[in-house]
């Protein structure tokens, strides 16, 4: 490997949503500085199994009205 083209790899403090901590090792920030996180695997639907209803036939819509006419021939059937 070439000397000093590589990013300083040091330990962190990862903080959850729900305040624990665990030590890990990154190349974020210096050595000690703690990453807060805003979604983890405790909160995020893709985990948790929980997931927002949308509302689909409003997308459609939506959709439709912006697209609806993209593959209709001009003057024909």
């Amino acid at each position: 490997m070439k000397n000093e083209i590589h990013p300083n790899y040091h330990e962190i403090t990862v903080v959850m949503t729900d305040g624990t901590e665990y030590t890990t090792r990154s190349t974020y920030g210096q050595p000690g500085a703690k990453l807060r996180l805003e979604i983890d695997p405790k909160t995020h639907a893709a985990w948790t199994g929980v997931h927002r209803v949308s509302n689909t036939s409003g997308q459609m819509a939506k959709f439709n009205k912006r697209f609806g006419n993209l593959g209709k021939v001009a003057g024909g059937e």
